[in-house]
């Protein structure tokens, strides 16, 4: 299973504690369209970014977007030229979530997005967003193995990046971005467990302990060991690398509802954390996969 139909399974299961809200979110989610069917940013431009999320928003509550005006925004952007690393998977994301007979990406394009993907393959076999880097980021990796499996491209040798994935092991326990440092971070740890994921491995019992720590004392998880605040995104990430292991959260879940909670807002969306003023798709996607997962 992809890891974008992995995580869209989850969020389908945010409905059943949203019940009649489940319609705010969907409005929420189609205000932020663009006249072209794209999903805007938190300024109102469309952007590949937050379409990613738009599209998978409403997919996650059984609604489906505009995809005559989204495919054919798409098509626009060919086989990628001209965007960098993340624009390109999301681009790959993108075509992977139309439905067949909806729209497909050229055969043409997708080799040439497929390469654009594979040129940002770090010196130890894995990913980064800069190209021509020496070693694999934990995000990158996932987003350039998920970018794969939406192009289709064969399959590869697992051990080539989980060996990079290693060297991006913590001082305590976690994973960070780069080698060698002190504290993981917990996008970033939870980007390595996903990947584990795909390849069909299991990260060590030390991994979900690390990831544990990381609930704040209100509720939510931390970024990071230091961070003054828990955040929505490092929530929902977290949750599905700690399901994904099979570790449980169970001691934590009220509180956790209660997080989710208090970055909801009326109009339909949710913000990133307790000090952020906006709402935006991104953020909403995300509450809606921390949802799925403290239903199950």
């Amino acid at each position: 299973m992809s890891f974008r139909v992995e995580m869209l399974q989850v969020a389908r299961l945010a409905p059943g504690l949203l019940g009649g809200a489940a319609g705010l979110v969907e409005g929420f989610l189609r205000s932020r369209m663009t006249a072209e069917g794209a999903f805007g940013d938190r300024e109102g431009r469309g952007d590949l970014y937050y379409t990613v999320f738009g599209m998978e928003g409403l997919r996650a509550l059984q609604r489906e977007p505009a995809w005559e005006g989204l495919t054919a925004g798409l098509r626009g952007f060919g086989g990628g030229e001209g965007l960098d690393f993340v624009h390109l998977c999301c681009l790959a994301r993108c075509w992977g979530a139309v439905p067949r007979g909806l729209g497909v990406l050229g055969e043409e394009e997708a080799s040439d997005l497929l390469s654009r993907v594979e040129g940002y393959r770090s010196g130890d076999g894995g990913f980064n967003q800069r190209k021509g880097s020496a070693r694999c980021t934990a995000y990158g990796s996932l987003l350039g193995w998920a970018a794969r499996g939406d192009l289709k491209a064969p399959g590869e040798e697992a051990e080539v990046l989980l060996g990079c994935l290693q060297e991006l092991r913590s001082g305590d326990g976690g994973f960070g971005n780069e080698p060698g440092m002190a504290q993981g971070s917990t996008p970033a740890t939870a980007a390595a467990v996903a990947l584990h994921r795909q390849l069909r491995r299991t990260p060590d019992a030390g991994v979900g302990e690390w990831l544990l720590k990381q609930v704040h004392e209100g509720g939510g998880f931390k970024a990071m060991p230091g961070a003054p605040l828990p955040d929505l995104l490092s929530t929902a990430v977290a949750l599905h690398a700690l399901d994904g292991m099979q570790v449980s959260f169970a001691g934590q879940k009220e509180a956790l509802l209660d997080f989710v909670d208090t970055l909801w807002s009326a109009e339909g969306g949710f913000h990133g954390h307790w000090a952020d003023d906006e709402l935006d798709v991104e953020y909403t996607y995300y509450g809606l996969l921390a949802l799925g997962h403290l239903a199950l």
